[in-house]
């Protein structure tokens, strides 16, 4: 699921990689803000529980990476990979509920709970029961209900929905979040990222359009699942430094598997077919389902190491590399391409993006130089 963006999350003591300081008191400027943001634009849709032995050092490095002689080129190039790997996971999840009958919700619990059973030794083993010890539980395990949310509706999106036109509606996620952070946290946003906010929601209407009429209310799933996961990061800043990333990641990941467990039983009981409990059907299938639950560690660990390698606003806006990437996938394995009318909706919503990033890093070096 999807993308980084302008999310939010503690500027690093350990920092937060999911994606900016105290809630609502301390003073901050926009620019703290901006790098924080950076930050998390790159792991929105990374989760940090998959590769915990990267939460406790390498994180906080990258925090420490404003060096003016960076590996720029290395670090985009690293970056790059990093976004076109993140769509097998949602690929992985498509072809679960199209070749293997396999739920969108049994295939999400899945992705929770491999996670969960990969992590939570090394985790107690690394650091016992610290990786528990949250100041702010219940908030902490909201996230992960919001995240288990947006990434239920995202699976479900995608086993009806060509994997192009998923990411590009989602896409809608950074305007959302611009949006909340100025109407609930005050952040200054001018009439010209306003008017980004307004064209990028029409450029996703012109992907919707289409879609809606062959699939109905579920082309509406997306933008649903764009606005949890924008709450989701929008939590981060509300809980601020008042835990660990660790903690927080840890949190998150149970709070998320438990969110699924309940979904999972109410749906099935109610005889919804997306709901449905099953096991893999095939060796494969359970090769693909590890798989899930690693790939975002392994696409986090390429993340982190471009982090140290290039300013972490030169890379937001690879992010729609992971358009490229579902295109690709969805061509390749289940024949789905975008028409004509979509691409140009695509357009908009990433040149919308890419204006509101180019934006805020303005007025960010304007603050820095004043």
């Amino acid at each position: 699921m999807k993308g980084l963006k302008l999310g939010m999350a503690p500027k690093p003591r350990a920092s937060d990689s999911s994606r900016p300081h105290h809630f609502p008191s301390g003073k901050r400027s926009l620019s703290d803000d901006f790098d924080f943001t950076s930050k998390l634009l790159a792991a929105a849709r990374l989760d940090c529980l998959a590769c915990p032995w990267l939460m406790a050092s390498s994180l906080q490095e990258s925090a420490a990476m404003s060096e003016p002689h960076q590996n720029s080129l290395q670090g985009m190039a690293i970056m790059s990979g990093a976004m076109l790997i993140l769509p097998t996971m949602d690929a992985i999840a498509k072809y679960m509920a199209t070749f293997e009958a396999m739920s969108p919700g049994q295939v999400t619990f899945y992705r929770f709970f491999f996670q969960i059973a990969c992590t939570l030794p090394i985790l107690f083993g690394l650091f016992g029961l610290k990786a528990l010890s949250a100041k702010r539980p219940w908030m902490n395990l909201l996230r992960g209900v919001l995240h288990g949310a947006a990434s239920l509706l995202f699976f479900v999106a995608v086993k009806y929905m060509p994997l192009a036109d998923v990411f590009a509606i989602y896409f809608v996620e950074p305007f959302m979040l611009t949006a909340l952070s100025a109407l609930f946290l005050g952040d200054k946003v001018g009439w010209r990222r306003w008017t980004a906010i307004v064209v990028g929601f029409g450029g996703a209407m012109i992907v919707i359009q289409p879609s809606y009429e062959i699939f109905g209310l579920k082309a509406l799933l997306p933008v649903a699942c764009a606005f949890l996961f924008s709450l989701y990061l929008f939590l981060n800043r509300a809980i601020g430094e008042a835990d660990s990333p660790l903690t927080m990641q840890t949190m998150a990941g149970i709070g998320g598997t438990v969110f699924m467990a309940a979904a999972l039983l109410v749906g099935s009981s109610s005889g919804n077919a997306d709901f449905s409990v099953s096991l893999p059907s095939s060796g494969l299938g359970l090769i693909l389902l590890l798989a899930l639950g690693s790939i975002s560690g392994y696409a986090h660990m390429l993340v982190v190491r471009a982090f140290r390698l290039a300013p972490l606003s030169l890379l937001a806006p690879f992010q729609y590399f992971e358009i490229i990437s579902a295109t690709v996938l969805g061509y390749a394995l289940f024949n789905d391409f975008p028409s004509f009318s979509k691409w140009i909706g695509i357009f908009i919503i990433v040149a919308s993006g890419l204006f509101i990033i180019w934006r805020e890093r303005l007025q960010a070096q304007s603050l820095k130089s004043s």
